[in-house]
């Protein structure tokens, strides 16, 4: 019979501010046997972050520190050297709702991901859902892509489509916008870990 070669897998990191419903997303795929990515550490700037409390219940690493009062520098060199000791290779933006500065984004190149609630190039920035219903579009979605200095100006790697309905609100056409999410984050951060 033959011996069952161990694959070292790509070391990610996820970032968030929040509930966390992505990085479940990317932590429940991360358990089939041939995902090329292990998360290996949950990182946040709101350390009563709900999704915190749930990736330490499944035995990831967490960290987290609130920038308030020690500015910006302070907190990314902290950031920065928690993912450096956790050997990550990929850092993974799941809800995190803070501006990465230029410096730290140079310091990962190309490794940094994002999942953004539209159709890149479309609706940078906040309010997507309303923005598009506002502009009468058919269809909305969204978009992961490599994070860069340039706000949601990166390479975009994938994109799934969602129809915007008669009647949608911003909450409603969210809603099932995170569905999609939940389903292209995953398979976008296996073939970038893949590379």
């Amino acid at each position: 019979m033959a011996e069952k070669v161990s694959v070292a897998k790509v070391r990610v990191a996820i970032l968030l501010s929040g509930r966390g419903s992505n990085m479940m997303a990317l932590v429940g795929a991360s358990h089939a046997d041939d995902c090329p990515y292990a998360v290996v550490i949950v990182a946040s700037d709101k350390p009563d972050a709900p999704g915190l409390a749930w990736a330490g219940e499944q035995g990831i690493a967490c960290w987290s520190l609130s920038p308030k009062g020690i500015g910006k520098p302070v907190y990314e060199a902290a950031l920065d050297a928690a993912l450096r000791d956790a050997s990550v290779d990929i850092i993974a933006l799941a809800g995190y709702m803070r501006l990465l500065s230029d410096e730290f984004v140079a310091r990962w190149p190309q490794q940094i991901i994002n999942i953004h609630p539209s159709l890149l190039p479309k609706y940078k920035g906040l309010d997507t859902h309303a923005r598009a219903i506002a502009a009468g579009d058919a269809f909305t979605g969204c978009s992961v892509h490599i994070v860069t200095e340039e706000l949601d100006g990166g390479a975009v790697l994938g994109q799934a489509e969602v129809p915007i309905v008669p009647g949608d609100t911003a909450d409603t056409l969210a809603a099932r916008v995170l569905i999609a999410e939940h389903r292209l984050y995953p398979q976008i951060l296996s073939s970038f870990a893949a590379r």
